[in-house]
């Protein structure tokens, strides 16, 4: 009796994770459906509002954190390696920052500045009647007010990640060259002679599908909310979670896909 009722909530959870990603697909399948009327005015202005948001109000805070993360990576790699081994260090440099962290810190900052907005936003409008007003009005919501976010922050996430992996990569050879006196050339040697396309598709894939993911999640959850103004907290929280659930997911996903296999 108890290993049926095992067997019967494992498959409850493996159906409603289907459901799920189900779902997630048909929000993100609708918005490419509608990208067309992203040149429509109204639609247009929706889509340059997220990206102020999501992207121009974040490139300090993630080029900063990029910085400091190049230079945390690199003070580690050379307490290991030692000061002599530049060409080392800028490897494994390309290694850690654009096959992995690069893209993955990238979404954590984007989760932590746009799930919740995304999600409360769209909660509130919910509650306030806002979305079946549109409705009413015979405006699709996913075309006027999912497709421009999910574009928006998918963009915000690509250009984003780079600007982080870059200001990671020089910005942290910079800061070291100049405290360690060591030679900026011995580093971008081990940098170029790391940085393939393999590594660069791979990152551009990952920031993109991310993006994606933290974009259908966040509206996702906000349409989800009913009536209540209770139930906005309760779903940025789950649309922060099941992001980051998702990101880290899809990360060992691709990175199995480009550099195991």
């Amino acid at each position: 009796m108890i290993l049926s009722v095992k067997a019967v909530s494992l498959k409850d959870v493996i159906v409603d994770a289907i459901e799920y990603l189900w779902e997630i697909f048909g929000l993100l399948y609708n918005s490419f459906k509608n990208l067309p009327y992203l040149r429509i005015s109204p639609v247009l202005t929706v889509f340059l509002r997220q990206i102020y948001f999501a992207g121009i109000e974040t490139f300090g805070k993630m080029v900063i954190i990029g910085l400091l993360a190049g230079i945390v990576i690199i003070a580690q790699i050379t307490n290991l390696t030692g000061v002599g081994s530049a060409v080392l260090t800028g490897k494994i440099l390309i290694w850690v920052m654009v096959r992995e962290l690069g893209p993955l810190l990238a979404a954590v900052i984007i989760i932590t500045r746009s799930v919740t907005a995304i999600s409360a936003e769209l909660g509130a409008m919910n509650v306030e009647g806002e979305i079946e007003s549109i409705e009413m009005m015979g405006i699709d919501p996913y075309r006027y007010l999912i497709m421009p976010r999910v574009f928006a922050v998918s963009l915000s996430s690509v250009v984003l990640t780079f600007y982080f992996e870059f200001a990671a990569i020089f910005g942290g050879i910079t800061v070291t060259s100049i405290f360690w006196s060591v030679p900026f050339e011995e580093y971008t040697k081990g940098i170029f002679s790391s940085l393939s396309f393999k590594e660069v598709t791979a990152s551009f894939i990952k920031s993109l599908l991310f993006g994606m993911t933290i974009a259908a999640v966040s509206c996702s959850q906000g349409l989800k909310v009913s009536k209540s103004i209770t139930q906005i907290p309760q779903a940025t929280t789950r649309a922060t979670i099941q992001s980051l659930f998702l990101v880290i997911i899809f990360d060992g996903i691709i990175t199995f896909m480009f550099f195991v296999c």
